[in-house]
């Protein structure tokens, strides 16, 4: 089945916390209660946000609060009832709701255009022909020339409607991963009914990008997009930038490199999350492994700004990534950005661009 969604996605800290729990707990149980298809929070590696505090999980006392990203997808209607809820929270960070197409069951034939990002949830121990269900998709989609993926591991989150939270004594196993594709349309469109096939529980979303660079080479810059459309209501954009652990910008790891040269601009913030498993471009699919002595693992780093900001902050992107990466740009039509102060910018209507 192929259906319009909405895509909720929360940036803010680890300990930030809301009725007096965590923040992260009161999301997911918001999603729970309104049993949405599917919500993942997500534990970054590296980032910044509206105090631009540096938070990293390379030193002690700043891994204590690393950046969290919370993602939640399902029908319009639902997520705007998720969204009323969560408003009612008093919290710091930045909110966004982006438009997709959701894809469960078994689809036909899908006709996709243009650069398409695809998202695919599993659990942590899903099998699919006695291998875990994140390796095989991973597996099909490079058999299948699409452009790259990425696995992140959840931590917490909702599989059809049901809670399903990681443990310490436990086998975690619908604990839910996002796997992020990127690659044409056509190629994109032509794999889902194979996955659809492969995997016991389907649930995809697919997204409109655009692709600016990849490995070094400068192929199209940012979407031109208005700060409002024509009803004043706010437009931001997205920079995604996808490489590896092991990639490097004069010597340093490219996604730090990356965090704190945005943070020294003066960027609204990024967020970096560290995957367990995928690749880029022609390379095998590689990740974390038992007795391994370097990481060879992928990074996402994400940008979220509006969009005369966001041409600053892709020239240092473009300077960064001068060799190696992938770097994506969508549109962001809805967002609502809340500082220590309590003044908030933007609103969750969503924008109309035609």
């Amino acid at each position: 089945m192929h259906a319009d969604c909405l895509k909720l996605t929360i940036y803010f800290g680890e300990r930030d916390r809301a009725n007096g729990g965590f923040l992260a707990d009161a999301f997911t149980e918001i999603y729970a209660r309104h049993e949405l298809q599917t919500s993942v929070i997500l534990r970054g590696v590296e980032g910044f946000g509206h105090k631009h505090h540096l938070r990293t999980d390379r030193l002690l006392t700043l891994s204590e609060d690393l950046p969290i990203v919370s993602v939640a997808v399902d029908t319009r209607e639902r997520i705007e009832a998720a969204r009323v809820d969560v408003e009612r929270l008093q919290f710091d960070g930045l909110v966004t709701l982006e438009r997709a197409r959701m894809v469960t069951g078994q689809p036909g034939p899908v006709s996709l255009h243009e650069p398409t990002k695809l998202t695919v949830y599993v659990g942590r121990q899903e099998r699919v022909n006695g291998r875990s269900a994140h390796a095989a998709v991973v597996d099909l989609l490079h058999d299948r020339g699409i452009a790259g993926a990425t696995v992140l591991l959840g931590v917490d989150g909702t599989v059809h409607g049901a809670r399903e939270r990681a443990r310490f004594f436990a086998r975690n196993a619908q604990v839910p991963m996002m796997i992020i594709a990127v690659g044409e349309g056509a190629d994109i469109g032509a794999v889902l009914p194979e996955l659809s096939e492969r995997l016991p529980r389907p649930l995809m979303t697919l997204e409109r990008i655009r692709v600016c660079k990849r490995d070094g080479r400068l192929l199209a810059e940012p979407n031109e997009l208005p700060e409002a459309d024509e009803a004043g209501r706010g437009v931001w954009q997205k920079l995604m930038v996808y490489a590896g652990e092991q990639s490097r910008h004069d010597g340093r790891p490219m996604y730090k490199e990356l965090v704190h040269a945005l943070r020294e601009a003066g960027a609204a913030g990024a967020t970096s999350l560290r995957g367990v498993w995928g690749y880029h471009g022609d390379h095998a699919p590689h990740g974390d492994r038992l007795l391994q002595a370097r990481r060879r693992v992928p990074v996402v780093t994400v940008i979220v700004d509006t969009p005369e900001r966001t041409k600053r902050w892709f020239e240092i992107v473009d300077r960064i990534t001068d060799e190696t990466g992938l770097v994506t740009s969508e549109i962001v039509p809805a967002f609502r950005a809340t500082g220590p102060d309590r003044l908030e910018r933007g609103g969750l209507r969503l924008a109309e661009l035609g």
